[in-house]
Order: structure tokens, then sequence, then C-alpha cells
């Protein structure tokens, strides 16, 4: 099962808004066969899985146990039910970390499995595996992204100069790995005064890998039109009071002035299928998502050698312990979990 939780690590940043899930067959503690859901789409990991065994082992199978990292699908989606495959491939055995909590698959993988005869062991480094799709359980028990806050800040807790004035905070290295998160997750968010003033393109262009949907609030419609985040490198939402109008890359969405934004943009992300959002500021933005505790992770990135003495102050997170905590040179990381 390890191995699996490996394999299914690989289709980060390609999967969404499915599960990363991996899968290995094994015939007398041999490994026959393993693969992985590597894009949104494409063949799940027990089909991957299967075509794998070489054509000398293909006997095999129906001798074997399979191990998957997450219930086998039993709907027909984008691909075929892979518990129907399991049964047509006479599997024997099929070892799971954990259910699906989507409501199309939630038990009746596991059901269809049993009614066919197939032994099915369950919970098999099942903490490990909901860590994994993390995303992908909150989206579809919560209906909402799984939410990351992000942000830098001075030894002296600020974001930014006065006036907005633009500073160089984290160093080159923490860059890209704040840009590898952006390759991982499904949607980025700014405000309005973050996009006109650092005038961010929001991509993962130094990490290898999809960049995602961008989404700035403006309400006014402030924003230049020759704004980084208007080029075509990525898909841009914007929400706004003033209209609603869709091309091929860039989405005004309007909400009513009435409406709450937070509160509107949840079930706006949930049905466009955008699994995960970081929140990247400024400090406006991510006091209202810090306020309504609409988060799951922050990010904190601490430059310890920089002071900027008077500007705009950094959010802060109500009293909590950071669950990890590392440095890169000057910079230093902390994670934390809104429990």
């Amino acid at each position: 099962m390890n191995r699996c939780l490996q394999l299914a690590q690989l289709g980060a940043g390609y999967t969404a808004p499915n599960p990363m899930v991996g899968a290995v067959l094994l015939h007398n503690d041999i490994i026959i066969g393993e693969g992985y859901h590597q894009q949104y789409g494409g063949p799940h990991a027990e089909v991957n899985c299967i075509n794998s065994v070489l054509a000398e082992n293909k006997q095999l199978i129906a001798k074997s146990t399979l191990y998957v990292s997450l219930e086998p699908c039993v709907h027909f989606g984008k691909t075929a039910p892979c518990a129907d495959l399991i049964i047509q491939q006479q599997i024997p055995d099929v070892v799971i970390a954990c259910r699906d909590s989507f409501e199309k698959v939630n038990g009746h993988g596991v059901q269809k499995l049993l009614r066919a005869r197939v032994n099915v062991t369950e919970g098999v480094l099942e903490k490990q595996a909901l860590e994994l799709n993390k995303r992908f359980f909150t989206f579809h028990e919560k209906k909402r992204p799984y939410i990351f806050l992000k942000w830098a800040q001075s030894n002296d807790g600020f974001m930014a100069k006065q006036g907005f004035e633009k500073v160089a905070i984290s160093n080159e290295i923490s860059n890209r790995y704040t840009h590898r998160m952006r390759a991982h997750e499904a949607a980025i968010i700014v405000g309005t005064n973050t996009a006109i003033y650092d005038n961010p393109s929001l991509t993962g262009r130094l990490w290898p890998g999809k960049n995602p949907v961008r989404i700035i609030i403006d309400k006014q419609l402030r924003l230049p039109i020759n704004s980084a985040a208007f080029d075509q490198s990525a898909p841009l939402i914007i929400l706004n009071h003033i209209k609603e109008e869709k091309s091929a890359h860039i989405y005004f969405h309007k909400i009513d002035e009435s409406e709450n934004m937070l509160s509107h943009l949840m079930p706006f992300l949930y049905e466009n299928n955008l699994n995960s959002l970081i929140v990247e500021g400024g400090a406006v933005l991510l006091g209202s998502f810090i306020k309504q505790s609409l988060w799951d992770e922050a990010i904190v990135i601490t430059n310890n050698t920089l002071n900027i003495a008077n500007g705009i102050v950094a959010p802060s997170l109500p009293l909590q312990k950071s669950v990890q905590d590392f440095s890169i040179y000057s910079d230093q990381i902390k994670l934390y979990r809104n429990h």
C-alpha cells in the first residue's frame, strides 16, 4: 500500500478534480503490475496497473491481490467502472486504503466487489490515504475547495512598505517552493490592490506543471487591461460588480453587491470543479478568510533578516502551533492546520 501511495503522488497537479490513486498487483509477494491515475479524463490507476502486466504474466492476474489506495469506482464517468474491470479480470482479493466519499461511489464499489465474491480488505494505511487526497475529500464532503492561505512577511511582521510599495521578501528558493505549490493546486486568488500594485502573473512558471486558474477580486474593474494576469498562459476569472462576460481565456463573473463575496465564491468554485485554492493576498483578503475560519492550511514565510519598520501589517492566525517548521536560507517557513 505504501507503493500505491508513492505511485498516486506522481499524478499531483494533473488529476484534479479527480483524486490521486495508485494501484499494485501482487502475486506470491512479487509485483507483476502497477499504475496510477496520470491525468484527469485518462485511465484510472486500476486500468493502468492491469494493462502494465507483461503478456507472460497475464494468466497470474486471476490469482493475484490488487492493492489500491482508493475504493474502485462503480459508475460511468470519463471512463468505465473499475469495479467491473476487477470482476472481469477475476481478481480474487482486493485491498483498499480508504473509501471514496464521492456520492456515486461511497461504499458502492466495495459492495459490488463483495457481491461478486471478491475478498475485500479495507483501512490499510487509511490515514495516509485520506491525507493524500485531502483536497478531493474536502471538495465532496464540504462542497468547497481545500483552501491554502499563503503569505510572506518581514521579520517585524509586514507584507509590504507603506503605499503598497513592492518589496522582495522571500528568497529565490522559497519562490520555487511556492511555485511548486501553484503547479499542484487548481486555482489561486488575490485581491484588487495586490493585482494592481504587485502586478503578479499568478503562474507556476518557476516549476514544471500546470498553471492554476487565476482569480482576481476586482469589484469595480480597476485592473488595467495590460496587467500580467491578462496574458493567455492560464484562464483568468475576474469577480466583479459590473459585468458578466466570458471569452476563451477571461471570465468576468458578476456578483451582486448585496452578496457576501466569499459566501458566493465557495459554491462558484465547487460548480466549476476547482477543488483547491491558494489565497495569496493581500492582507485584507487573507484576513477575510481567517475571520470566517475559511481555510484548511496556512503557509507563512518569514524573512528573518528583513525589517520594514512601517508598512502593511501581515495577517495573524488564531493562536496555534505550526505542524511543520523549516528554513530555506534566510526564510523560515511555517505550516499551520485549521483544526
